[in-house]
This record gives structure tokens, sequence and C-alpha cells, in this order.
């Protein structure tokens, strides 16, 4: 029987059941190995750097916007490092595209921002760990977040968004994935 009919079932027969917020992707599984679609296209890589479609689903009820970031825990930096970081998404929206990491795509929902990722840009920057590293994880986290809107724009950095993100998250539902070379 699969999770959303469970998840259906349960919340006919049991009184303040409340469905898991989850993310999903077709191009990126939990656990499993990033694509070389979705890898960047520089510092030695040759990937696609094509931001996976992204689908999400049963959020808390008063979400009043969207956020959602990839960061990887194992970059060599001493703080990890920011891939991607989008927020100001309408509470309406439950999907991004494939390629809704490109700012120039036009892909992203009304109102949404993509800020400044550790590429120094904003947008999707796909996995290129260093050579011979082992695999890092990406963490792809979407954010419920109780207001309509961060007071940032898109020269925001992570830590900054991340910062605003702690005091106005109602609930995260993250999706983990490797790459190496």
């Amino acid at each position: 029987m699969s999770r959303t009919l469970i998840a259906f079932v349960a919340a006919l027969l049991l009184p303040g059941y409340a469905a898991a917020f989850e993310l999903q992707s077709p191009q990126v599984k939990e656990g499993g190995t990033i694509a070389a679609e979705q890898v960047l296209n520089a510092f030695g890589c040759t990937g696609g750097n094509v931001s996976p479609e992204l689908t999400w689903h049963d959020a808390p009820a008063d979400t009043k916007s969207f956020a959602l970031t990839v960061y990887d825990p194992d970059a060599p930096t001493g703080s990890g490092w920011w891939h991607w970081v989008i927020f100001n998404m309408p509470s309406d929206t439950n999907h991004l595209a494939a390629g809704a990491g490109d700012p120039a795509a036009g892909k992203t929902p009304a109102g949404a921002v993509q800020s400044r990722t550790d590429f120094g840009k904003p947008g999707y920057g796909g996995p290129c760990p260093p050579e011979g590293d082992k695999p890092h994880r990406y963490i792809f986290t979407i954010y419920a977040v109780k207001v309509d809107k961060l007071d940032a724009d898109a020269d925001a950095s992570a830590a900054l968004i991340g910062f605003l993100l702690h005091f106005n998250t109602l609930a995260t539902a993250t999706v983990t994935a490797t790459y190496g070379r």
C-alpha cells in the first residue's frame, strides 16, 4: 500500500492525524546518487547543472510561504557549502520544475527569490566535490514558513536566510543524496 494511500486512510479514520510533510524528486532519491544532469559544469565537473524537479505535500495548514535550500555539509570549508537558496514561494506552491534553479529560465513561482549561494550568485549550483574526496551529502530541505515573506533579497547570503528561517519555520522535509568523483 502506498504511503499516500496510508496517510489518506489514517486521516479519515484517526482524529487529529496529521500526514507527514514530505519532499520528493524523480531525479534525487533519498540515499541515492545524484545524476550527471544535476552535477555542476565547472571546477572540473562536466554535468548539466540542472536543478531537479521537486514536489512537496502535507505542509502544516498555517504555512504562509515556502523556502528551499540545498546544502553540502561535507565540503572542505569548515562551514559546508550552500548550493541553492530560494524563498518567498507562495503557500499554494508545491512544485519546482526541473531547471527552476536557473534564474533566467523563469520557472520559479511568482514572488519567489533565489539568493546568493556559495558560488557567489543566485541560482542552483550542482555538486562538484573535490576529486578523491569521499562522496559528499547533498541535503535538499523544504521549509514551511510561518510568514508570507522573509525580509531579504537576491543578494542575501545563505547564512542570513538560514538565520531568518530558524525563527520562522513551522516544519521541514528533506531528501539527502550523495555524489563523489
